[in-house]
């Protein structure tokens, strides 16, 4: 995208955001008209091609959008567990087929049945309430899953209160920037969002790229279906990942932090917003905090539905307004990102972490996990768990153990389970006494540790079926700026549909060239990412797909 645009948006700062504007234009009718996309583009100098083209991307903005009044979500999570038929059906039944609209994970995938209404996620047996839910009882948004922790609880242990946890913040700064950095570099912490990149030497880029403004993101943008680790982070530790992102702003020198939070957690965003207020209050934000001459604020955006906004550019372009296409790097972020500052893109569960390693010193986080993935991870378990939940384990930790002793085992036989979102790897259950909860683990033999979410497949759900909603997320996901990632996902959905619905078989030659092109060709980790799971269906799960294939 243009650095011009960047810019343009940036010109009123983050108080005056285009996005957001765009987003407060969409809330009557579901999408902008075209009048105001033209005033808008007026006000911040750009064409309406570009407020046009950002607000027709996004699920929660585009005009297909218009009308609806509920939507149903189709996460992969939701669609193994077979439940959405039905949501659909009743939501139809009560509102009209043409106020019903879909979203993609909801973070309910522990209990199922997931759909939105009004600015609230339900799930369970919720919808059997739906005639009073959509009379105003949004009591049954409620719900409860495990949270606790097998080995050190970082992440995970008890909060002590606000005064007490915030100590650490005047304490971080009396203390040079530099000391700061090399504990967060000894602890070896590494990005919890599925690249696994070192948090130490972003920062360390960052704070040595000379600008007088620079920026702290939080990509809570959650996007995979299976992943509810960061909602549980900013739902119920929301001071852990803004301490974080505070204590990360003053090592690098930013004034400013950005929440972005997926729109598919409504609840996330009214939590974090509190809490923000809360610490506001204290008077520990905004000018020469505390007497240490640190200045910092925070802004929260709520996202419009768009799973390429994971990625950390893409996120950015997001941000300014601009439709949210993956950059070209370099320059990387940490030296150009948001409008063109230089800026810290890190996930929830990462920056959640700072405030443990300051407190309690980099070489005693070090010491937890095993090898180069040291620390801890969330893991999300699905519905077909006993007790589903967000678990927290050292790295290291058998997944079996995992399996057993946290999530209680399961409740019906799976034969493979995704883990680490839509790009992670599908493991067949014969290869899980093989893992441990760490990135080289799973590297090595084949899979994709990820956000560490867990979407079992039950034994009756083919195969077939999961790689054509893989290729149709995709698809539909993508944000079109490279061609093997816009082209070969969809080229992908149609072989497998035909496959499925016309008895049409796919040359197993010409399967294995589109996969590879996107592998190697795509500019992100969308298209790029995909073909893993669909190479690990393809080596084991063969007798069941060769019907669907000719060589």
């Amino acid at each position: 995208m243009s650095k011009n645009l960047s810019e343009l948006s940036g010109r009123k700062g983050l108080e005056n955001n285009l996005f957001e504007e765009i987003g407060i234009a969409a809330r009557p009718t579901g999408t902008p008209s075209k009048e105001k996309l033209e005033e808008l583009a007026n006000a911040f100098l750009i064409g309406k091609a570009n407020t046009y083209g950002t607000a027709t991307f996004y699920d929660f903005t585009r005009p297909e959008n218009q009308g609806k009044e509920v939507y149903v979500c189709n996460g992969s999570a939701c669609l193994t567990a077979g439940t959405q038929d039905e949501v659909h059906s009743k939501l139809c039944g009560e509102f009209g087929a043409d106020k019903v609209g879909s979203m993609y994970c909801l973070g309910r995938c522990h209990e199922n049945r997931a759909f939105y209404f009004n600015g609230h996620n339900y799930s369970g047996s919720a919808i059997d309430r739906i005639s009073e839910i959509r009379k105003g009882d949004a009591s049954a948004s409620a719900d409860q899953y495990g949270s606790t922790h097998l080995g050190t609880a970082v992440l995970t242990e008890s909060f002590p209160g606000l005064e007490a946890y915030y100590e650490l913040l005047p304490a971080a700064l009396n203390k040079s920037r530099n000391d700061l950095l090399e504990e967060i570099k000894t602890s070896g912490v590494r990005g919890r969002g599925g690249a696994g990149f070192p948090m130490g030497m972003k920062l360390e880029t960052c704070k040595n790229t000379e600008n007088e403004t620079k920026f702290v993101v939080c990509n809570a943008d959650e996007g995979d279906p299976g992943a509810y680790s960061d909602r549980w982070l900013l739902e119920q530790r929301p001071h852990s990942v803004l301490l974080g992102m505070m204590l990360t702003g003053y090592i690098i020198g930013a004034q400013w932090g950005v929440v972005y939070i997926r729109g598919e957690y409504p609840e996330s965003i009214e939590i974090c917003n509190a809490a923000i207020s809360e610490i506001r209050n204290r008077g520990w934000l905004g000018e020469n905090i505390l007497g240490t001459g640190f200045s910092f604020d925070f802004k929260v955006i709520a996202a419009q539905g768009a799973y390429i906004c994971g990625e950390e550019t893409a996120l950015l372009n997001s941000i300014e307004g601009q439709r949210p296409e993956v950059r070209t790097r370099p320059p990387f972020p940490a030296q150009s990102g948001l409008f063109n500052k230089p800026t810290v893109v890190n996930n929830v569960e990462t920056l959640a972490c700072v405030p443990w390693i300051l407190r309690e010193g980099g070489a005693k986080y070090a010491t937890i996990g095993r090898g180069r993935s040291t620390g801890t991870k969330l893991v999300s378990l699905d519905g077909y768990f006993h007790k589903p939940g967000v678990y927290e384990v050292d790295m290291g930790t058998p997944l079996q153990t995992v399996f057993d002793q946290l999530g209680g085992g399961l409740k019906s036989p799976v034969k493979a389970m995704h883990i680490g979102g839509p790009l992670g790897g599908l493991v067949p259950k014969h290869k899980v006494p093989e893992l441990t909860v760490d990135f080289e683990s799973f590297q090595q033999a084949g899979f994709l540790l990820g956000h560490a979410s867990v979407v079992c497949i039950p034994q009756n759900f083919p195969i077939v079926k999961y790689i054509e909603h893989l290729f149709e997320f995709t698809a539909h996901e993508s944000c079109g700026k490279c061609f093997p990632c816009r082209l070969g996902s969809t080229r992908g959905k149609e072989l497998f549909q035909k496959a499925i619905n016309e008895d049409r078989k796919i040359d197993r030659t010409l399967l294995d060239d589109l996969l590879n092109t996107m592998e190697i060709g795509s500019l992100c980790a969308l298209g790029g990412g995909l073909p893993l799971p669909i190479k690990n269906a393809l080596q084991y799960f063969a007798d069941e797909l060769n019907p669907f294939l000719e060589n």
